[in-house]
């Protein structure tokens, strides 16, 4: 479709000056220097207005993406076909990746994921109205002002998410939007409209037609930035879609002295807490352990005789849903690893002793495959977090717990070994003081020296081994 190069100026809605980095400058001034129309759009808009710049800048323009490509080819800047079916470009300028994509409106979504076609159009406010959310649907030009079709700055400034147009009509396009109404809500502390949630709602079920891999990657957004006990209250009906194993957890009655919540409100609590401990700090796979470490309870209740509720094994089944879970939202094998680990020993019992700290990083360490100092601190954090989401009387568990967590940040300083190839002796050293033959019995011999250094019977020193070894029985 031919594109006109000139069209007519839109009215603005209000003034406003932003200031645009020079990169963006540089592209919007080739593009009009070209003769065509070219804004701002999206994320980096919203965040501006917000006192934020740190989103990546896309502009919108008349040209198609040939008549884009050739305006900055013919001013020496890169330009890279990254999505020309949608009529998109890259376009590197000072080293800036910046996407530029033609004015379009889309057709009809057949599958409820993308658009059977894209037109292209040449007014800019065609190209807004196919926006999911307000306060994404805006567009700026350093002269021409903010063009504002949707009130997205008053939903800034009122902190709330709204859909374009019929929220019904904007998640069927493309269900994923609802988690990515999620996403904004929970990353900017918004609420949700309340038209736009009561779709979220009734829409949640289309979310299982979105692939997998689109669901995990904005799943994994939520969860890795700490908000998702904040999602968990707001739109707990569409996470229960994305991921269908949190959905037994709701209402589950626990039936134990040791819990005052169903698993989902304890499990929510848990994410709370962890941010609490962390200063919002925390790291990806201690926030997936959060959320997951109940996550076979429902799978594994049992009740004795006296009507009270247990759960044994739940932890080591929940490292195996997890790990399935995982996979198929397509999060790295390394995430994963450290999740399930976590999950799995999430319920393991800890002293205050040197022993009961280096047989749990050995164990992270091996169900890992990682540093299991670092996942040291993670798991405390994690116990802590459970500790103060059960009933009142149990929760000065989390005390113990921070006492383990100094004896961690002591011993940490002494190199622990975390395997028993770590141990201060060689494979050739046994050999050579036990007089024995390569083959299995060396590592048997490693082994044994390793779990008397977990035990605290021996150092990792060389002499202090070398004597153990020489002292027979072996």
């Amino acid at each position: 479709m031919s594109i006109q190069k000139n069209s007519s100026s839109p009215c603005l809605s209000c003034p406003v000056n932003l200031q645009v980095p020079t990169y963006a400058l540089r592209a919007l001034e080739v593009l009009e220097d070209a003769g065509f129309e070219a804004w701002i759009v999206g994320g980096w808009v919203r965040d501006a207005l917000r006192g934020s710049f740190a989103h990546d800048i896309d502009i919108t323009t008349s040209a198609t993406w040939q008549q884009s490509k050739a305006a900055f080819e013919a001013a020496d800047i890169p330009v890279h076909e990254t999505g020309i079916a949608y009529g998109t470009v890259t376009a590197v300028v000072e080293k800036h990746p910046i996407e530029v994509t033609t004015y379009r409106c889309d057709g009809e979504y057949l599958d409820g994921r993308r658009p059977d076609s894209v037109q292209f159009v040449s007014r800019i406010e065609e190209d807004l109205a196919r926006r999911d959310f307000t306060i994404n649907a805006m567009a700026y030009h350093p002269k021409r002002g903010l063009l504002d079709l949707y009130d997205g700055q008053e939903d800034l400034s009122a902190r709330v998410i709204r859909a374009v147009g019929e929220p019904k009509v904007r998640f069927t396009e493309d269900a994923l939007r609802m988690l990515r109404a999620l996403r904004f809500a929970c990353r900017l502390s918004f609420s949700i409209e309340e038209k736009t949630h009561q779709a979220l709602i009734e829409c949640a079920p289309l979310l299982s037609q979105v692939a997998s891999e689109r669901i995990g990657s904005e799943v994994a957004q939520i969860v890795e930035a700490g908000h998702i006990a904040h999602a968990i209250k707001l739109g707990f009906p569409v996470l229960a879609i994305a991921i269908p194993e949190l959905l037994p957890l709701q209402n589950f009655d626990q039936r134990s002295p040791y819990h005052a919540y169903d698993v989902l409100e304890h499990t929510a609590r848990v994410c709370s807490a962890t941010e609490a401990f962390t200063a919002g700090t925390a790291t990806p796979a201690l926030r997936w352990a959060a959320l997951l470490h109940d996550i076979a309870k429902p799978e594994m209740f049992s009740v004795d005789a006296d009507g009270r509720g247990h759960f044994y094994g739940h932890p080591e089944k929940g490292a195996i849903v997890a790990k399935a879970l995982l996979k198929r939202l397509a999060l790295s094998q390394h995430l994963s690893n450290e999740v399930c680990a976590l999950v799995a020993l999430h319920d393991y019992d800890v002293d205050v002793t040197t022993a009961s700290l280096r047989h749990m990083i050995a164990l992270l360490a091996e169900a890992s495959k990682s540093d299991g100092i670092a996942l040291a601190y993670d798991l405390l954090t994690l116990k802590q977090a459970d500790a103060l989401a059960k009933a009142n009387p149990y929760r000065s568990y989390a005390v113990t717990l921070e006492a383990m967590r100094e004896l961690l940040l002591h011993e940490a300083k002494q190199e622990i070994a975390q395997h028993p190839q770590e141990l201060c002796i060689s494979g050739a050293e046994i050999m050579e003081v036990l007089s024995l033959q390569p083959g299995p019995a060396v590592g048997v011999c490693q082994r044994r020296l390793f779990e008397l250094y977990l035990a605290g019977q021996v150092k990792n020193r060389k002499e202090d081994l070398l004597a153990i070894l020489a002292q027979g029985n072996w």
